[in-house]
């Protein structure tokens, strides 16, 4: 008996949309299942150098917990390119001003870090709300 394995080609992915709420979700286990579904890991036919995975809608991520001290804590930094240029910012601070960037962030470090990764964090959109126009693409609500 030969055993082999099936590899995923492109004609046997059919694409699929999710929608995750984040309402009260921890940060780290929302990103981790989020970037779970983008690579597709809950898949039969996942196969790791192709895109089998889904795009995923998150709203609500200004209602994003982080546990412990986290939330004055954290800190996420960002560098210009001159001498001096090193900028950061506290997780409260950008929960505030921008906090769909927080997800982003936390899913984008889970991703792998070539040209399937980049292709993969271009499925994911975040939402502050609850609207999102993608209601054409009909997600289908999971729970995380």
């Amino acid at each position: 008996m030969k055993k082999y394995t099936i590899s995923a080609k492109e004609i046997d992915i059919k694409e699929k949309w999710v929608i995750v709420d984040a309402n009260g979700a921890i940060l780290g286990r929302l990103a981790s299942n989020v970037a779970s579904r983008l690579r597709g890991k809950n898949n039969p036919l996942f196969t790791p150098h192709v895109d089998t995975g889904e795009s995923v809608i998150v709203i609500n991520a200004d209602k994003i917990t982080l546990t412990g001290n986290k939330l004055g804590q954290k800190r996420y930094y960002r560098h210009s390119g001159y001498t001096g240029g090193l900028k950061e910012i506290t997780a409260k601070k950008l929960l505030e001003t921008k906090p769909e960037d927080i997800i982003r962030f936390a899913v984008k470090g889970m991703l792998p870090k070539n040209k399937l990764g980049a292709k993969l964090y271009k499925k994911l959109k975040v939402y502050a709300g609850e609207k999102h126009p993608h209601e054409a693409q009909r997600p289908e609500a999971i729970q995380i």
